[in-house]
Formats: C-alpha cells, structure tokens, sequence
C-alpha cells in the first residue's frame, strides 16, 4: 500500500501546481483553497508512505511525479512550448523514478 499511497501523493503535488497556477498569485479564492487542499493530502499521503518506504526512494519518487507530471499538465491545458529537449529531460527524470522503484 505505501506505493499507491505514493502515487496518490505525488498526484496530488501534480494537482497542487496546477491550482497553483490557476489560482493567479492567490487572487482566485476558489483555486487557491483547492491548491492548498490538493498540498495537503499530498503531504499527508506522502507521510504515509514514509511509514514503510526510505525517506531517500519516497522523496525522489514524489517529486519526480510532481515535476514530470507539472510539466505534462503544462503543456496540455497552459499550451506551453512541447520541444524536443524538454521531452528528453523529463524522460531523465522518469527514468530515475523508474530505477529508484526498481532498487527499492
């Protein structure tokens, strides 16, 4: 279980940065409560997860969730550039996810 409760934290970071984004520096009361509330169970699930898995794998796996997941949800709803060195990079970052899965 202290994967899936990963995974649901690190869609929550995913969730997070989004309604960070459509909060508009805090001015949109809506997004902001649903960014504040997304942070939250991402922290939350992520504690869990801590329960049973290394601080070190947990931490690298949410984050690279987090910042791979940011990016793809950029480029599909905010229309941000799709370039070839930008795909390359995150593939880096999901390669790492992937091998601090499989070492773990």
């Amino acid at each position: 279980m202290a994967w899936v409760f990963l995974l649901i934290a690190g869609t929550g970071e995913m969730a997070a940065m989004f309604f960070l984004k459509l909060s508009e520096g805090f001015t949109n009361k809506r997004y902001t409560i649903l960014a504040i509330v997304s942070m939250g169970a991402s922290f939350y699930f992520l504690s869990v997860s801590l329960m049973q898995l290394p601080i070190g794998t947990a931490y690298g796996i949410w984050t690279g969730i987090g910042s791979a997941g940011t990016v793809l949800l950029g480029i599909l709803f905010f229309k941000e550039s799709v370039q070839l060195k930008r795909v390359l990079f995150i593939l880096c970052i999901i390669t790492g996810v992937v091998g601090l899965k499989l070492v773990s």
